[in-house]
């Protein structure tokens, strides 16, 4: 909008919603959201710890690059994967990473069919989060064969051979629903950025900003027919990311649930699997906003009301989660198997039990604090609950993979499972990986919906919204 336009429409706001947490401060005009929000990126001075950051994310992300480099070389069994237990820290991280991203489609997708305003200062970066956690993941299957440059035999092209992929292995259902979630959930990421990009080509003061920010913006000029468009697409695209939320993570959970393995062959799982990745994907929106809340000082954007409706949904997903962990204790016992009731056992006396206990403090009696409001609206008990979800749901894919491998149906074909530094050096350069992204993410890109953010400012007395 031009700088005649933003003037005349600058006036005090008043806070809307609740007068105790509204959903964006009172103080701001039209004008101000703009200047607050596209300033991290055009004006305002790069920071030093952005830099100490993203150096450090860098020299990680380098240790992955040597990793996989190793990997490709020496072959698989530099990790630690072996007999029985043919997958390991690998699948662990990749189902870890996939449930991380959930929480961007969700808010971008499901709240906004759903006409939620209080996900408008979150949505962006969480759908940036969505298609770095699933980059992260699409690590892991690809390097899991041991054969990474023949991955495009899992796609159905035509090659010299004529062998098409068997659809009924599970790692041909990943990389469909994988690579379907990235698609849609990158368009819709950067459908929603069209009005913000071309906000930036027109306050970039530097030419080559312009041009660069000019070729991102398509060309956009907020004309009636451009917004007509912007919303068609926008809900097309939610309507297809919707479903997406609930199929990816439910075909995840099919690679453990049509197998015969005790601990793995349970009907609760993909139900059990999509509240999971939305748990732990929420609990990683807190664990990036509240640094960045207040780094950038934006606890005018992202209020109290946003963190007490994020932590609500943790709670609730937490709470079945919770639900999944105690049928599936009741059914190992009610079913008589033998097999079942001892795949409880050995998680509660065996060899790995503390690991479980860790599992059940973690996503069970940790998040219960989020019962009372002042926990909830408390940043810094809300940060360190975030925390130890997302380690809680990092356990419970240990639980579920190599603890129910390492002892099967035949005595003899017992064994133990741990990890080798090769397995934690790629999960530790995959983290690399993913906060360098979020970094320059956060340098170029505004952070924050600016129109939508506009949208929330109330109009001025007597006249109608723009």
């Amino acid at each position: 909008m031009p700088e005649e336009m933003d003037k005349e429409l600058e006036r005090p706001a008043v806070a809307i919603e609740d007068a105790e947490h509204p959903l964006i401060e009172p103080g701001h005009s039209y004008s101000t959201v703009t200047d607050h929000i596209s300033a991290i990126v055009l004006t305002r001075k790069t920071p030093r710890w952005w830099w100490i950051g993203f150096g450090i994310s860098f020299i990680v992300l380098n240790i992955l690059l040597f990793s996989l480099g190793a990997l490709v070389i020496k072959g698989i069994g530099l990790w630690g994967i072996n007999q029985p237990v043919g997958w390991g820290l690998d699948i662990i991280n990749f189902v870890w990473w996939i449930g991380i991203g959930h929480a961007g489609t969700l808010i971008s997708a499901i709240l906004l069919l759903l006409r939620q305003d209080w996900r408008t200062s979150i949505n962006r970066f969480a759908e940036a989060m969505t298609l770095f956690a699933v980059a992260c993941a699409g690590i892991y299957p690809i390097f899991h064969t041991g054969r990474p440059w023949l991955a495009y035999w899992m796609f159905p092209v035509p090659n010299t051979m004529g062998v098409w992929p068997q659809v009924r292995s599970p790692l041909i259902w990943d990389v469909f629903a994988i690579s379907t979630y990235a698609t849609v959930s990158a368009l819709f990421w950067y459908v929603g950025l069209i009005p913000d990009l071309a906000t930036l080509r027109d306050r970039a003061r530097v030419k080559g900003a312009k041009i660069f920010y000019g070729i991102l913006a398509m060309g956009w000029r907020g004309s009636a027919r451009h917004w007509a468009r912007y919303e068609t697409a926008s809900l097309l695209l939610a309507g297809l990311a919707t479903p997406l939320v609930i199929s990816v993570h439910t075909v995840v959970s099919f690679d453990f649930a049509a197998g015969i393995i005790p601990g793995w062959h349970a009907t609760i799982f993909p139900p059990y699997f999509v509240a999971g990745a939305i748990f732990a994907g929420f609990a990683m929106v807190l664990v990036l906003s509240i640094p960045l809340r207040a780094a950038y000082k934006l606890e005018d954007f992202i209020t109290m009301r946003h963190l007490d409706n994020m932590a609500k949904v943790m709670l609730a997903t937490g709470l079945i989660v919770a639900y999944g962990y105690m049928m599936e204790t009741f059914m190992a016992w009610y079913s008589g198997n033998e097999y079942e009731m001892y795949m409880m056992t050995n998680r509660l006396v065996g060899p790995y039990k503390y690991f479980y206990y860790a599992l059940l403090f973690c996503n069970v009696a940790a998040p219960q604090v989020l019962w009372f409001a002042k926990f909830r609206r408390n940043v810094r008990t809300l940060f360190t609950v975030a925390i130890i979800v997302s380690i809680g749901m990092w356990l419970e894919r240990f639980i579920i993979i190599p603890v129910s491998l390492h002892r099967d149906f035949l005595p003899a074909s017992w064994g133990m499972y741990w990890p080798t530094v090769f397995d934690w050096s790629t999960f530790a350069g995959t983290l690399g990986l993913f906060f360098a992204l979020m970094f320059l993410f956060l340098r170029v890109l505004p952070m924050i919906s600016i129109f939508e953010m506009r949208t929330m400012v109330p109009p001025a007395e007597g006249r109608p919204r723009k």
